[in-house]
């Protein structure tokens, strides 16, 4: 009998040890399977194995299976998902001021974006986001720079006048569009082939992967560099899931994806210098309008933002 229940102490033992020995961490994502932020997402997954020696393992739920990003930082502040991607800007649903990230031309580049993360103004969104709704942010990858597409040249601010130019129902590539001067035109994301093929619109704004992806480069003859949206997304993980780990392993979640982040940038910094070689092999004129003046025509809404929030946020991130 006695040898019974040591074997049984023994057995149950076993089962808490392999149980306590690996720890799954569900990973959601809008992207799609077979996205470079996907993959990059298995790099991040296959790093942090291999540093817990399989301790840890990360279950990737790609195509928004789990919801929206809202519903997945849902799910992050209630523990039911580890972690997800989510831009500052978008964060500023909860968070004002955070907004500011999504305003053209106030983040610079990804280095910029990187400075702001690490920044006092960073630091306490970051903060703000872990104290109120559970979303611990690892760091931030760089997704690309929206560029303009368009059937003639757009060499200075003057060339965008009159531009019947596509951008989405969002209230500040409206203001974007309006503010160069040209004729903002809202529109469903898969009519815009046919809308530039027909010329019922003149351009369109995306990064220079999308461009490539929808072939927009077959019915639009330039490519203005207008740079004037950096797209930034942080790694962020639920403050439950991120207080439930060692000490050791949250070391090593934050340099699996430190090296997520330096392979997913590379990546996508690669892909954007290769692709304007190709859109030039391909008869599309590259033109590179003077930033300083495009930016300096969005100062009426830096101003309004500012008013919103009773504080000069746009000049203390330009600073950063």
């Amino acid at each position: 009998m006695k040898n019974k229940i040591g074997m049984l102490a023994l057995v149950a033992s076993m089962v808490s040890f392999t149980i306590n020995a690996s720890t799954e961490i569900k990973f959601g994502m809008q992207a799609a399977a077979g996205s470079l932020e996907y993959q990059s997402a298995e790099v991040f997954s296959k790093k942090l194995s291999e540093l817990s020696q399989g301790d840890l393992s990360v279950s990737l739920f790609p195509s928004a299976v789990l919801g929206d990003d809202r519903a997945m930082l849902q799910q992050l502040t209630m523990g039911d998902l580890g972690l997800t991607f989510a831009s500052m800007g978008r964060v500023g649903l909860w968070i004002p001021r955070a907004s500011a990230m999504d305003l053209p031309y106030v983040v610079k580049d990804h280095q910029h974006a990187q400075r702001i993360f690490s920044s006092s103004f960073g630091q306490s969104i970051r903060e703000k986001m872990e104290k109120d709704h559970g979303w611990y942010a690892l760091n931030t990858w760089y997704n690309g720079t929206r560029e303009t597409t368009s059937n003639r040249a757009l060499n200075t601010i003057d060339d965008f006048a009159g531009l019947k130019l596509r951008v989405p129902n969002a209230k500040t590539l409206l203001g974007f569009a309006r503010l160069v001067g040209a004729s903002p035109t809202p529109m469903s994301f898969s009519e815009v082939y046919l809308a530039l093929q027909t010329n019922a619109v003149d351009g369109q704004e995306n990064p220079l992967h999308t461009i490539n992806t929808m072939k927009f480069y077959e019915v639009q003859s330039n490519l203005a560099m207008t740079n004037h949206l950096v797209d930034d997304t942080m790694l962020i993980v639920s403050s439950k899931v991120w207080s439930s780990l060692s000490v050791e392993q949250k070391k090593m979640v934050q340099i699996a994806a430190d090296y997520a982040e330096s392979f997913h940038t590379k990546s996508v910094q690669d892909k954007e210098s290769k692709l304007i070689s190709y859109f030039e092999g391909k008869g599309v004129e590259v033109t590179y309008p003077d930033m300083k003046v495009l930016r300096k025509a969005m100062s009426p809404m830096y101003a309004e933002f500012n008013a919103d929030l009773g504080k000069d946020v746009i000049s203390e991130i330009l600073k950063i």
